[in-house]
């Protein structure tokens, strides 16, 4: 059976302590904090970025195996992908299991995740390397009345993945490494927002 995941996110800077009063202000459940590592797989074609699918492994408290890929139908209000996801009980075996079978890393990137769930609707506050984000994942009709709800504009909502927002943020700076990772930012210096800016404007 398919699966699909249906969501927005916000850039949210330095209101992230205010929106979380806002989510828990709903009755939203804290699931807790996680740091996020994350690999992204490729063949050697590069056939999954052609076809504009993902194969990520993820360690955070648990190990997740996670399938990606794009509707046949766009959605202009919402970024929607076919998810298939498994928890796997070993990282580093998972790892080589793909290697095995002619997968390469890509990119490996990094977040801080703290979760809360309200019914079906998920929250996911992310401190990504380059800023503060609110990603709502959940059905359709609930998605945009629980971000008004909170404080949050419809339309300053973002459609573009996180590697999506790097790629353009390493174009405009002219950065020297491919994964967005903590480390690797640690010397870097912008104002990030007026990028994500051009990105929001653009979906």
């Amino acid at each position: 059976m398919d699966s699909y995941e249906i969501e927005v996110k916000f850039y949210i800077a330095d209101t992230m302590p205010q929106i979380r009063e806002n989510i828990l202000a709903l009755g939203a459940k804290p699931l807790g904090c996680v740091f996020e590592s994350n690999i992204l797989f490729e063949d050697e074609a590069r056939s999954l970025r052609k076809k504009n699918c993902l194969l990520r492994l993820r360690k955070d408290s648990k190990t997740k195996l996670t399938f990606k890929s794009t509707p046949v139908a766009a959605d202009s209000q919402f970024k929607i992908r076919r998810e298939l996801e498994v928890e796997v009980s070993d990282f580093s075996k998972m790892n080589s299991i793909l290697e095995a079978l002619g997968f390469r890393k890509e990119q490996i990137y990094e977040k801080r995740r703290e979760d809360f769930v309200l019914d079906s609707t998920i929250f996911c506050m992310d401190t990504m390397p380059y800023g503060n984000f609110l990603e709502i994942e959940g059905e359709k009709e609930n998605i945009r009345p629980l971000a008004e709800q909170i404080g949050l504009k419809w339309e300053q909502r973002i459609l573009t993945s996180y590697l999506g927002i790097f790629a353009f943020i390493r174009q405009q700076l002219n950065l020297n490494f491919s994964d967005p990772t903590f480390d690797n930012f640690k010397t870097v210096n912008a104002d990030f927002g007026k990028y994500i800016e051009k990105v929001r404007n653009e979906k």
